[in-house]
């Protein structure tokens, strides 16, 4: 593909799509990829994605450098502007190749008349670089969260909010997901080391491996033939709390992209596995999936809250229900999440995951199994929601961490650890 794109402005069509469109960057990043050269692909990552990992320091230097800001269909120059001082402060890019290619930005976004505006923002930058740097980093905006969301961790977290906060701000660690069925951890790190790929092991999951420096699943030993997937650490413990076996009837229910539906069937090779999610476009996720895996579920699109319409009366023995979240605890893997969130989303969210409890309580057999699952740190969608379910359903029994009123297992995200998820083991007396 002959090279006829401008790499930043493309970079920042991706941030105006998600900050004015509000559409989130795993939506855009797809399409506007379809247009750039592979060896492009993970530098407009880097770049849309810290963009969005830092989007209140950007703001608050712009803001000291320019008397007006960009409005209207000017804006896109705004977001040029941040991919720019981006480049500068955060990457190893020469900032002579950095500014060139940013200031071509505007006119490959039809702007050309203001290359210069461009350039002299991004040279007076360089100018006030360290003061700028030094002043926005002991500024009440560098915790780089919306104030609703940090008052909310602060709250939740009086004594680890520094940390969840650090740790969200953070790129994320890379986490594999051995599969079991061709080698056992120790004989896949082996293959991981022969092929020059630092990895270490971790106690907190039997089939977790961290990948020292993140690199391209290609170049992963047998990654084409279902050996490993690339999966969270705190992710892989759903299916260890689920512990399918072998012969049973397992609802994997809001599945996509299908990561859990694999580790339910490695685990359990010979169970019936159903797996539902209500997003068609997502459910070919789980397809592809099970394809490299080369494994077998039926899969449907169906809506969680109506599993009369796709259950066809079957009772299960077991059923994961990672429930749709505030996904606040992947948010250094999702970065955007910061900035398309709103607070009033959250108590939408609960009660989705209480109608959604509420329905699939009665295809769970008596004696049987859910975990209830959400990459969320807020208490209102995990302890709140789980300790509410259990008043209103007597005959539901929690197993495992937590009490009635404090139910189940909230893991917040470290730096080298796991992301941010909660789990809770129901069964049914």
């Amino acid at each position: 593909m002959k090279n006829t794109y401008n790499l930043r402005s493309v970079a920042a069509k991706a941030i105006n799509q998600v900050l004015d469109q509000g559409q989130s960057l795993s939506t855009v990043l797809p399409k506007l990829q379809q247009n750039i050269t592979s060896k492009d692909k993970p530098l407009l990552q880097e770049l849309s994605f810290g963009v969005l990992r830092v989007l209140p320091q950007l703001e608050w230097i712009i803001g000291q450098l320019m008397a007006k800001p960009l409005k209207g269909k000017q804006r896109i120059l705004h977001y040029l502007l941040m991919v720019g001082i981006y480049q500068l402060t955060y990457t190893r890019i020469p900032a002579h190749a950095a500014l060139a290619e940013t200031v071509n930005g505007a006119a490959t976004l039809k702007y050309p008349q203001l290359k210069g505006l461009i350039n002299g923002v991004l040279r007076q930058f360089q100018r006030q670089q360290l003061q700028l740097i030094e002043y926005v980093q002991n500024n009440p905006n560098h915790h780089l969260h919306p104030v609703w969301l940090f008052t909310r961790i602060q709250k939740a977290y009086p004594q680890q909010w520094q940390q969840l906060i650090n740790a969200n701000n953070e790129k994320p660690p890379m986490w594999l997901r051995v599969n079991r069925i061709y080698h056992s951890r120790d004989e896949y790190l082996s293959l991981l080391h022969k092929s020059g790929i630092d990895a270490e092991p971790t106690p907190k999951s039997p089939s977790a491996i961290r990948i020292i420096s993140p690199c391209p699943v290609t170049i992963l030993p047998g990654f084409d033939k279902g050996w490993v997937t690339v999966q969270d650490v705190s992710a892989q413990e759903c299916v260890e709390l689920l512990k399918p076996i072998d012969g049973e009837k397992i609802l994997d229910l809001c599945a996509a992209p299908g990561g859990k539906t694999t580790h339910i069937l490695e685990t359990a090779p010979e169970s019936q596995v159903l797996a539902v999610d209500i997003d068609e476009q997502r459910i070919k996720r789980v397809k592809e999936n099970l394809q490299r895996l080369n494994c077998h579920a039926t899969v449907k699109t169906g809506d969680g809250r109506h599993p009369e319409q796709w259950a066809e009366n079957q009772q299960f023995d077991r059923i994961l229900l990672d429930a749709p979240c505030s996904a606040t605890g992947v948010i250094r893997r999702h970065p955007d999440i910061k900035w398309l969130r709103r607070e009033e989303d959250i108590t939408q969210l609960v009660q989705l995951q209480a109608e959604i409890l509420d329905a699939i309580w009665p295809f769970l057999k008596k004696g049987g199994t859910l975990v209830y699952a959400t990459c969320s740190i807020l208490p209102d969608e995990n302890s709140q929601q789980i300790s509410s379910f259990l008043k209103r359903h007597p005959d539901a029994k929690l197993e495992g961490t937590g009490t009635n009123d404090y139910p189940g297992k909230q893991i917040i995200p470290e730096l080298n650890g796991g992301d941010g998820f909660f789990y809770a083991r129901l069964i049914k007396q």
